[in-house]
């Protein structure tokens, strides 16, 4: 079963501005290899970390949502580990309503 994806990748892309764009249809087409399927690319430009990270102060920051399996996305998170250009990458699954307190509450009374 297919669910939708949010992900957002921090790139490190120091001193290769023009390079942006090639990176990022290279990263969909890798997604793509995996069995995900891409709806939007969103970029969110050059950003600053509030903290360092690996020396880094700032990274180019894009958002895939896509449609995927699991498995996929599992398989996508380890191949986009080691890709050297990947500084950071954020998996968020849509769509996921948690039910309020007072759904818990008549969900433990009906158990």
């Amino acid at each position: 079963m297919k669910n939708r994806y949010e992900i957002l990748l921090a790139l490190n892309s120091a001193g290769k501005e023009e390079t942006n764009k090639d990176l990022i249809e290279r990263l969909e087409k890798a997604l793509a290899a995996e069995g995900a399927q891409v709806e939007q690319v969103q970029r969110l430009e050059r950003r600053e970390f509030a903290y360092p990270h690996d020396k880094l102060k700032s990274a180019y920051f894009v958002n895939y949502i896509v449609s995927a399996e699991p498995s996929a996305i599992a398989k996508i998170r380890t191949k986009l580990t080691l890709d050297e250009e990947v500084v950071l990458q954020n998996y968020l699954r849509k769509g996921v309503a948690k039910p309020s307190g007072k759904a818990r509450k008549a969900a433990r009374k009906k158990a």
